[in-house]
This record gives structure tokens, C-alpha cells and sequence, in this order.
């Protein structure tokens, strides 16, 4: 399984949302997950790297329909609003938080991991038999961090990217 790279609300910075890319790219990430509250071209514009990235949009991103056009554009994956990866016969499922059925709905189908952001705080729980992972946030939180998941090792990694 790939090693994945987690982003969530960078709210149209770009320089942290850069900064949050190279860490994560550096750290091994085989693959990026942005859970929303994009913002702005500019923040897609960073995201656009030599491996896969897949997006979600937020509650703030009230302009979803024409990011989501210009990031299919630039080659992004668009999975608004939930998105499921099948990884070696594991489910992860990705939203931006906002959305609880969508998120009860992942504990109740047992996934091994749902990734979400919205809360602009990193944590690392357990619900039953599904992991949640917020990766923290890249725009109004005490500490800018991102998040490794290594499905192999079953685990995570929190990445701080300091304020920029």
C-alpha cells in the first residue's frame, strides 16, 4: 500500500499548503489526500506534484464546482464530497468532517481508516474497528501539521510545518 500523504484546511494559503507538500513528499509520501477547505487555484496549484493527489472540498469552499473543474484540469483527483480507496483489501474512506452521517456511515461499514479534516486539530482515535486521522490544519491552528499514514505499519505520523 502506498504511503499517504494528509493535508486539510489550508483556507486559500498557499505557502503553508507548499511547505506541508514538500514535508510529506520528503517524509516518503507515495500519494496526497487534501480533506478540504482548498480556498483558492493557488492551493490546488501547490498540490500538483510528482504522485497522485486526490482532493475533497469543505464548508468553506463554497466555490467547489469551478475548483474542482481546474483541479480535473491540472490532474488532480476530485472525490468531493466523500472519497474511498480500496488498499491491499482495506477500506479508507475521506471527507473533509463536516458531513457526520457520511463519517458514521464509514465507522458502521468497519473501514480501517477514515480521514477527515474540519476540526483544525490533529488526532489519531479509534471508533470500533475504524482509525480516524485529522492531520491538523494548515491555516488557524496552534501548530501548522500534516500527517503520514503508513497502511503497512498501520501508522501515523504528524508532521509540523511550523507557521509560515
Amino acid at each position: 500500500m502506498p504511503r499517504l500523504g494528509l493535508l486539510a484546511d489550508s483556507h486559500g494559503h498557499a505557502a503553508p499548503t507548499r511547505l506541508g507538500v514538500r514535508i510529506l513528499l520528503d517524509a516518503g509520501a507515495e500519494q496526497l489526500i487534501h480533506l478540504g477547505d482548498i480556498g483558492t487555484e493557488s492551493v490546488i496549484d501547490e498540490l500538483v506534484t510528482e504522485v497522485e493527489t486526490r482532493i475533497v472540498f469543505g464548508n468553506t469552499d463554497w466555490n467547489w464546482q469551478p475548483l474542482a473543474r481546474y483541479a480535473e484540469h491540472v490532474g488532480l483527483f476530485v472525490d468531493h464530497p466523500v472519497g474511498r480507496l480500496k488498499l491491499d483489501g482495506k477500506l479508507l474512506v475521506y471527507q473533509h468532517g463536516d458531513h457526520r452521517q457520511a463519517m458514521a456511515a464509514a465507522v458502521a461499514q468497519q473501514a480501517a481508516y477514515l480521514c477527515h479534516g474540519h476540526t483544525h486539530v490533529a488526532a489519531d482515535d479509534r471508533i470500533g474497528m475504524t482509525r480516524v486521522i485529522n492531520p491538523g490544519a494548515l491555516h488557524r491552528a496552534r501548530e501548522y501539521s500534516v500527517a503520514l499514514l503508513d497502511t503497512d505499519r498501520d501508522n501515523v505520523e504528524f508532521l509540523p510545518i511550523g507557521r509560515t
